[in-house]
């Protein structure tokens, strides 16, 4: 099968219907007392009974929809084999959600040899909905129904820029964020996914993260690129599957930011 005969109505439909049982396990557990595990013996990368149990729900909805496609989950891994694949976190912004911000979603990427074409950003305490497959990017939210459009923005100089924390570029990468951070207008922390998913609405011009994951980024590059705005990694190549990345606004904007990341 070839990426034209995938139908794209189903793959939206299993899209929303993912998004919808994960939320099932999720909202009832957001702001509330919750047993939290590290996954780290160093450090702190948290996950919660929210985490696991969505990701369980998603699998399920997708295996059933289509059951030859490869799934890949931040908490149960890598499942099947096939040129399809289904990229899930269910919960992106752990912290966030154990610290009540409603600033995590849940993210589910569907990606043909590797490069993601449609994804989900699923915000279900605030009832937001970011959706993407080829050719349109929408936003929901009750019953408002629009075009995702980036701002269009091209200087770098006025962009307002996001990234979860500047701590994640202590060390190697240490100046390409002092660059960044000195160049452009404003500069907004804390928002995990949900900041690409404002730069894909407009309301940000660049987001900048270190060590991604492809459970971190899949579902929100198809958002971002049919919004109009435009995302690699630092090297130029494709961020489907993780790394060091920039998304912008523009083509324009994110060669700029390429420019100065690169030099710095």
């Amino acid at each position: 099968m070839s990426a034209s005969e995938i139908d794209f109505s189903l793959v939206e439909d299993t899209l929303r219907a993912a998004g919808e049982a994960a939320a099932r396990l999720t909202l009832p557990l957001f702001r509330t007392p919750l047993a939290i595990d590290n996954k780290l013996h160093a450090g702190f990368d948290p996950v919660t009974e929210a985490d696991k149990g969505a990701e369980t729900a998603i699998r399920a909805v997708i295996a059933e929809a289509f059951p030859d496609h490869a799934i890949i989950g931040e908490e149960w891994g890598a499942t099947g084999e096939s040129r399809f694949s289904w990229i899930i976190d269910p919960v992106d912004g752990t912290r966030a959600f154990i610290s009540g911000a409603p600033v995590w979603g849940t993210l589910i990427g569907f990606a043909v040899d590797g490069v993601a074409v449609a994804g989900l950003m699923s915000q279900p305490f605030i009832g937001e909905e970011f959706l993407a497959v080829p050719g349109r990017s929408t936003y929901r939210r009750g019953d408002q129904h629009i075009a995702n459009r980036t701002s269009g923005e091209t200087d770098l100089t006025a962009a307002r820029v996001f990234t979860t924390t500047p701590n994640l570029f202590k060390g190697e990468h240490w100046n390409k964020w002092q660059a960044i951070e000195t160049i452009t207008r404003l500069q907004r922390f804390g928002m995990d996914c949900y900041g690409y998913a404002l730069l894909a609405a407009g309301q940000a011009d660049l987001v900048i993260e270190p060590y991604l994951n492809t459970y971190d980024i899949a579902a929100l590059v198809p958002i971002i690129r049919e919004a109009g705005g435009a995302i690699a990694c630092w090297d130029g190549s494709e961020p489907s599957g993780g790394g060091n990345v920039i998304a912008a606004a523009t083509p324009e904007l994110l060669e700029q930011a390429l420019d100065v990341v690169n030099r710095a």
